[in-house]
């Protein structure tokens, strides 16, 4: 039986060197991390009428969007494509990220999908659902008893 010395830390020394070598070299363009494709950000928010999604994809033409729901599930997908002359030019760095993305979003019931708008400006897709009527809060009115 060998005798070791207590290091307290030695199991956050240990998680550090494999994260290192997790994340080494993540500017290495063959490392599959680095040159993976990017994911839009995106902003949900909702009101009582509607659920609005902002998700940012400059870049990307209009024509290579895609937006579609099936069951109760909201998909886009996409690309941003590198420009021909841009992939001639001698580049130091590429820090942007290129290639097709895919997000999908779980609808709440309450959301119309018959009703749903999708715009896109400035880079910015903005999708509206709109809620069905009787999802909608309603006012209930109090009566005094006689």
């Amino acid at each position: 039986m060998a005798i070791t010395r207590l290091d307290p830390f030695r199991e956050v020394v240990a998680l550090q060197n494999r994260m290192n070598h997790l994340f080494r070299d993540l500017n290495d363009e063959e490392n599959p991390v680095a040159a993976a494709s990017f994911v839009p950000a995106v902003d949900i928010y909702e009101d009582r009428n509607r659920v609005v999604l902002k998700l940012e994809v400059p870049g990307v033409d209009q024509k290579d969007l895609k937006v579609s729901v099936e069951e109760n599930t909201l998909t886009v997908e996409g690309e941003r494509k590198l420009e021909a002359e841009e992939k001639e030019e001698n580049f130091h760095r590429i820090e942007r990220r290129y290639g097709s993305f895919y997000r999908a979003f779980t609808l709440p019931p309450t959301v119309d999908v018959d009703s749903i708008d999708a715009n896109y400006t400035a880079g910015i897709l903005k999708l509206e659902l709109k809620k069905k009527p009787e999802a909608q809060p309603k006012q209930i009115e109090v009566k005094v008893a006689a």
